[in-house]
């Protein structure tokens, strides 16, 4: 079925990009270390350094947003939700996708398209003397989360569809009646 396979498609890019989040999370721990030992036992500081730092936290946040969407550990105001059955649960995650949090990120992704585009045409670096000159890629980082965050959404309210409407439960009992 052509949601299914779209559905797969899209858990793959995000756990692919997870798991290669997971490494810019291990390096944004090596460069620390590294900035503290050469600022306190030798007294040599590096903007370049501290601004990697900065690079690798946001893409780690903002490029990982899909993948902790698909493992269900976002933040979620959870008053009812745990009570809900699977069916119940599917709706809230169905309507939540489609009316809440597929239009706040095609919001942020519209609203930050000059801001990016701005910093991209003068190739904007960073102000600080010694600084990395790559600006306009972390600003790009914004669309690249709102991108990724609408793709898993639409997996996660297809999978809810696909609850709601009895559709996996019906592929469970076909397979265990083969």
């Amino acid at each position: 079925m052509f949601i299914q396979s779209l559905i797969k498609c899209i858990d793959n890019l995000s756990e692919w990009i997870g798991k290669l989040m997971a490494w810019f999370a291990v390096a944004v721990v090596v460069l620390m270390a590294l900035i503290v030992i050469l600022r306190y036992g030798f007294n040599i500081g590096s903007i370049a350094l501290q601004e990697s730092v900065i690079y690798l936290h946001s893409a780690v946040f903002l490029l990982g947003a899909g993948y902790t969407l698909k493992h269900n550990e976002h933040v979620r105001v959870d008053l009812f939700y745990n009570q809900f059955n699977v069916k119940q649960k599917a709706w809230v995650n169905l309507l939540g996708s489609l009316l809440l949090l597929i239009p706040v990120a095609v919001f942020i992704l519209v609203m930050s398209g000059s801001f990016v585009l701005d910093s991209w045409q003068i190739m904007e670096g960073s102000n600080e003397a010694g600084g990395l000159p790559f600006i306009y890629i972390l600003k790009s980082f914004i669309p690249a989360f709102c991108i990724l965050l609408i793709l898993q959404a639409l997996s996660e309210a297809g999978k809810a569809l696909l609850v709601i409407t009895n559709t996996e439960q019906n592929k469970t009992d076909q397979g265990a009646h083969s």
